[in-house]
């Protein structure tokens, strides 16, 4: 479902020097498993998902979502994935019906389909309570919830989920982890980026460890465990990155 080769990409610092913020990653990510993407904040993770999500072009490398090249094809890619991060703005002058409304639009939908779309994940996501008050009166958590709502709008088959329970509360955390195991259960295809070890051994299939840009070591937990002759992946972690 997603591929990677050879991603990397450079930034000019403020003198001029290159900055190698992502350098020469692989890694594949197979349809209905989640793929933790694990490092310390600094490591290259957001840069890589900015570039799965067709926001930043790669210096070098390519990669496909769904089929679909990050280069050739952006729009396809875009259509083909929901983006979440733990500060994904919410408009302090609309609704969530509205929000979630305005987004389904941009993606095609329109009529019955789109308002049965928006009362099937409100129902599922408990936000029809809510439905209804201004963005700017939410709190954190049901804020993430629209969030998650407006990403899954369009029943894109891939997601691409960057710290998104980060600053979070542990009840909404909670929540929001529940709402990726539902989605994962629907066979949905899930990046997830994170540095919480226990979010790692709840949600991830297999994890990739980052470090200064790189991936330092890949597979499931049990592979991990074996490689490197540690029980603790939590231990394998900081092993790799300090």
């Amino acid at each position: 479902m997603i591929e990677v080769q050879g991603l990397s990409k450079t930034f000019t610092g403020p003198d001029g020097e290159e900055i190698m913020a992502v350098q020469d990653l692989h890694f594949t990510v197979r349809p209905g498993e989640v793929f933790g993407l694990l490092g310390p904040n600094g490591a290259g993770k957001t840069t890589t998902l900015r570039m799965l999500c067709t926001v930043l072009k790669p210096t070098a490398g390519f990669a496909t979502i769904a089929g679909y090249d990050i280069l050739q094809e952006p729009s396809l890619v875009r259509r083909s994935l929901g983006f979440l991060s733990a500060n994904t703005g919410i408009y302090d002058r609309m609704t969530p019906t509205e929000m979630v409304r305005y987004y389904g639009r941009l993606y095609g939908l329109s009529g019955d389909r789109l308002e049965q779309r928006i009362d099937e994940l409100f129902t599922t996501l408990q936000i029809n309570e809510f439905r209804d008050l201004l963005g700017g009166q939410l709190s954190t958590g049901m804020k993430q919830k629209v969030s998650i709502a407006r990403a899954l709008i369009h029943d894109p088959p891939v997601l691409i989920l960057d710290e998104p329970t980060a600053g979070l509360d542990i009840l909404v955390q909670r929540s929001v982890l529940r709402s990726v195991q539902q989605l994962r259960e629907r066979g949905k295809t899930i990046v997830f980026s994170t540095h919480v070890m226990s979010e790692v051994h709840k949600l991830c299939d297999r994890v990739a460890i980052m470090s200064r840009g790189r991936i330092a070591a890949c597979g499931s937990l049990p592979e991990l465990r074996e490689q490197f002759a540690q029980q603790d992946v939590e231990e394998i972690f900081f092993d790799l990155v300090t």
